[in-house]
């Protein structure tokens, strides 16, 4: 212990006098970690944002669509409810939601408009990633209002003049007769310029006639029971609705394997030929430097330095210094994709920003300390081998 300590002092002091070598040094070192940990940091971002992107699109992983068919007409929706309830206590599914869509009447400033309903359970938020702008979802608590609650998005909110949700601003719905109903939130739109399109409770759907007469399904499952679930629920149901094709599939992102996972192995390619470049530098100032350092490595050798000493005091000089620029760099790194607007930029859309992985980090401070310690122990290893009459010569 009392020798490594001594090195890294040693190591310290030397840094100490070669000031504008371990700048340039620092410097390059620092650019190359900053730019890896910012790399991985940014991937883990932009794959947060696509997946939430899918989420919103076709359900967690993993999420089974029900849908109901008959060459006679369409399937009662309360039988389908019933028997899809029944499946829920046998397989022991806690996550379904009930959904249909159809047109809803609003009156906006301008008049009445026609606009996309999706009929909803207050569990869809959980399955689809359906997040508020503004207000909050759907609860258990609002299918027992007298006037229905309804969510629209943000496109209908901004018709509306922007009410103030705190003081629950109603609204008149024109469906089967006029309806005064509640707004209780605001949904994030799903792309720019999204039209008008409102949520309802499946409850206050079926009382006001919005929505088809077969609903689908959607049921979050386990992803590694999803192929069996599948199968049984395609054979059970369609056993139980003689005449009725029941078809089961899965809608998710993660179906046909991982999509993201090729984004994760370009962000390490890019990664890696940063260090690549960051590491060749680093080897090339330290090279330089040991071959203007010969004078003094053979005046230390007459005075009884071990080739160890020798090679420990070089290589940690390396290794102290690409420590440094590896901790400024892991913070300048966390500094910029920690920028809201980087943030935003990277994935758009998102209600809550990752955390800076703590991985990206050590990578980024383990590959300083690695690059650190190859550069120190090539220049190390030629060190040793300079003599004394070498110093008399130079």
């Amino acid at each position: 212990m009392t020798s490594l300590l001594a090195a890294i002092l040693e190591a310290w002091h030397e840094l100490r006098v070669h000031k504008v070598r371990v700048l340039l040094s620092l410097i390059g070192v620092a650019a190359s970690v900053a730019a890896l940990t910012g790399v991985l940091g940014m991937g883990d971002v932009a794959r947060e944002g696509m997946k939430n992107q899918a989420e919103r699109t076709g359900g967690r992983g993993a999420t089974l669509t029900l849908t109901f068919y008959s060459d006679t007409g369409q399937v009662s929706a309360s039988q389908s409810d019933s028997l899809i309830k029944k499946a829920g206590e046998r397989y022991k599914l806690s996550t379904v939601s009930r959904i249909t869509r159809g047109q809803l009447g609003i009156q906006f400033p301008r008049g009445v408009q026609s606009i996309n309903a999706t009929v909803v359970d207050p569990v869809y938020a959980t399955i689809l990633r359906t997040s508020v702008v503004q207000g909050r979802w759907f609860t258990d608590d609002d299918a027992r209002r007298l006037a229905p609650a309804v969510i629209l998005n943000e496109s209908a909110w901004a018709q509306l003049g922007s009410p103030s949700l705190s003081r629950q601003p109603g609204v008149r719905l024109y469906q089967n007769g006029a309806h005064s109903a509640v707004i209780v939130g605001v949904s994030r739109s799903q792309w720019p310029d999204e039209p008008p399109s409102a949520y309802l409770l499946s409850g206050d759907g079926a009382r006001l006639g919005v929505g088809d007469s077969t609903p689908e399904y959607r049921v979050w499952v386990d992803p590694s029971q999803a192929d069996q679930l599948r199968q049984a629920l395609e054979a059970d149901l369609g056993a139980r609705m003689p005449g009725v094709s029941v078809s089961v599939n899965r809608m998710d992102y993660l179906a046909y394997g991982d999509p993201l996972a090729p984004l994760q192995w370009v962000v390490a390619g890019v990664a890696g030929v940063i260090l690549l470049l960051g590491a060749l530098g680093m080897l090339t100032v330290a090279l330089v430097t040991v071959k203007y350092r010969v004078r003094e490595i053979g005046i230390r050798r007459s005075f009884g330095a071990t080739s160890g000493r020798i090679f420990v005091g070089v290589m940690m000089e390396s290794l102290v210094a690409t420590t440094v620029a590896g901790l400024l760099g892991v913070m300048l790194a966390v500094a910029v994709v920690k920028n809201p607007w980087v943030e935003s930029l990277v994935a758009p859309g998102l209600d809550a920003y990752p955390p800076f992985p703590l991985g990206a980090a050590l990578v980024g401070l383990g590959a300083a300390v690695v690059v650190g310690a190859l550069a120190g122990a090539i220049p190390a290893l030629i060190a040793i081998r300079v003599k004394v009459i070498d110093a008399i010569r130079f």
